[in-house]
């Protein structure tokens, strides 16, 4: 398995399967992590902090079609937690030889959402 999208939704499945070992084997060792919470964070300091989230993940599911760009994929998923909230994100992965390399997450939202079709959160 070297294609992007596929290495991408691998990693989403070892989320789910609690796989960490499969995880482990598809970030390489150079990863780094984005997110409104993280600024590029290594392989280990991921693993420590995002990783224990699994625990409560029970599906990711691809909500729009994967788009792959060379070594890139952007993938915008719905996660379903054992506790059955959901949310929307979208991610930018960069693939290397079979490992990912870089996730750049973009948060959404929450599913039902906040505001009401037509409206907006007034915060």
């Amino acid at each position: 398995m070297t294609q992007p999208a596929d290495i991408a939704r691998a990693v989403y499945q070892a989320y789910v399967a609690k796989d960490r070992s499969s995880a482990e084997a598809l970030i390489a060792p150079d990863f780094h992590f984005t997110s409104p919470l993280d600024n590029r964070i290594d392989r280990a300091v991921y693993f420590a902090r995002c990783w224990p989230n699994s625990e409560h993940f029970e599906s990711f599911k691809l909500v729009h079609p994967v788009i792959t760009d060379g070594n890139r994929v952007v993938v915008t998923y719905e996660c379903t937690t054992l506790t059955g909230k959901r949310f929307r994100n979208t991610e930018v992965l960069t693939v290397r030889d079979g490992q990912l390399i870089e996730a750049e997450v973009y948060f959404g939202w929450n599913i039902p959402h906040k505001a009401r079709t037509g409206g907006f959160v007034d915060e």
